[in-house]
């Protein structure tokens, strides 16, 4: 007979505990499933709700069932429903009938709750960390790179010149606003639903400051019916978890464009590549592009957990047991990527020669061009004009910008003189675009100590 099964009159269906049973995925809540059972004997206790010795077997108890778990002694059978009744049921067996006090007080629906808030700041704690990793990554690479001069896309063409140092630190940014909204997620998840009750709380004297405290969190919940109910918090990972997925791939179409032969700005280390089964000559940024495909698999994530909760009325509903799958495997898949992403990262060889080459090829200095000739007082449309004359000029010669001789740059516009040359050169155009979050050498600088305090003022 189930736990809960003294109204029933004929055992369940086996094809309806199959179908029930969460056992097969909840089962990794078991630590704070335990941990926040440890706090709730304590609590009851404190509040002479059950006796002293009851509460020192409970704990003596709970303590060998996660010892045992941690260590694999204990297998998670089907037809034990959930992580939950499985804990519960072992408990009495090896405690006798002070185990079945333990759930005094309590609902499944707040307990649940109160081992998802657990585990998502968890997991927003393992998520930060990996960002910090990615981030300081970002920051090493981008103080290196801070004078290597590549072309600035727009559309995918060559648009100006930037610097990688500058291209880094554009993901630098993106990245920092995952972990702000991660933190975010962290706090929203950051109170406890214990003495919620199934969802009207309970008429035993349960102390809940108390409860919430011994499990670190910041706060209760405060309403016992959003309390069972709400799964914002999880939204709230799933959502940062899509956007950052979705900044990670960026960065993979990025490099498998750059490590393509038409590019050639990148070399990916050969342990982050794979080959092919049948052409010898080709090294495939597999790693990138999976990551760029998993992204798509945390969008379902986030838009799985958003249907499930659309129509659900207050409070609990079984629906809501579809949570945790769809929570577990975003977590996963992004802490994944993130990992190995920040290894290919690591060992990714920038081939700067070649980012130069390619930003003068490109007449990226056409604008400067231009800016030249309106400091010599020429219209700014006048000016735009002679200098798309000039990059048709230069296409059919087969030459860049700074090629022409004066006299041809003449032919073209009177205004010109010697020191255009110094004007368009790239490291002068790059230098002269100092504005804050600029590419300028001294303006990246300037980024990666701003990046490098923000990150150690954070508090992860």
């Amino acid at each position: 007979m189930k736990l809960w099964g003294g109204r029933f009159q004929k055992e369940t269906n086996q094809m309806v505990d199959d179908f029930h049973s969460s056992i097969s995925f909840d089962r990794r809540l078991f630590a704070q499933d335990i941990l926040g059972s440890m706090a709730h004997a304590r609590m009851l206790c404190r509040q002479g709700i059950i006796s002293q010795e009851d509460e020192q077997a409970i704990q003596s108890g709970l303590q060998s069932i996660l010892t045992d778990m941690q260590a694999g002694k204990i297998s998670f059978p089907p037809e034990s429903e959930d992580i939950h009744m499985l804990v519960e049921q072992i408990l009495t067996e090896r405690i006798g009938d002070a185990g079945k006090r333990l759930h005094t007080g309590r609902s499944r629906n707040d307990q649940v709750a109160t081992d998802m808030h657990l585990y998502a700041k968890d997991t927003c704690g393992d998520t930060l960390a990996l960002l910090r990793e990615l981030e300081e990554t970002l920051l090493q690479l981008a103080k290196k790179h801070a004078e290597d001069v590549m072309p600035g896309y727009t559309h995918l063409q060559r648009a100006q010149p930037v610097t990688l140092g500058h291209h880094l630190m554009a993901y630098f940014e993106m990245f920092k606003r995952d972990m702000i909204r991660v933190c975010q997620a962290r706090d929203a998840a950051d109170s406890c639903p214990l003495g919620s009750g199934a969802l009207a709380g309970t008429t035993y004297p349960l102390d809940r400051a108390f409860t919430a405290a011994e499990l670190g969190f910041a706060r209760v919940c405060m309403n016992s019916l959003d309390g069972v109910s709400d799964r914002d918090f999880l939204l709230d990972y799933l959502a940062a978890a899509s956007i950052g997925m979705m900044h990670l791939s960026r960065f993979c179409e990025e490099m498998v464009l750059w490590s393509s032969l038409e590019f050639g700005f990148l070399t990916l280390d050969d342990g982050f590549a794979t080959g092919s089964s049948m052409m010898p000559q080709k090294k495939n940024p597999d790693v990138a592009e999976l990551i760029r495909g998993k992204t798509g698999r945390v969008y379902g994530d986030l838009q799985a957990l958003l249907t499930v909760m659309k129509g659900l009325p207050l409070a609990y509903n079984k629906d809501m047991q579809e949570d945790k799958e769809s929570f577990f495997d975003a977590r996963d898949t992004w802490l994944k990527c993130l990992h190995v992403f920040t290894e290919m990262l690591k060992t990714a060889s920038f081939r700067t020669q070649r980012m130069h080459d390619s930003a003068s090829a490109g007449f990226a200095n056409a604008t400067d061009c231009a800016d030249y000739l309106v400091k010599k007082g020429v219209p700014f449309r006048d000016a735009h004009a002679v200098a798309g004359r000039l990059v048709a000029h230069c296409l059919s010669k087969g030459c860049a910008l700074d090629d022409l001789s004066l006299e041809e740059l003449r032919s073209f516009c009177p205004a010109f003189d010697n020191d255009v040359y110094a004007a368009i050169s790239l490291s002068s155009c790059v230098a002269a675009r100092n504005l804050i979050g600029g590419p300028a050498p001294e303006k990246v600088l300037s980024a990666v100590a701003a990046g490098e305090q923000w990150l150690a003022e954070q508090k992860l």
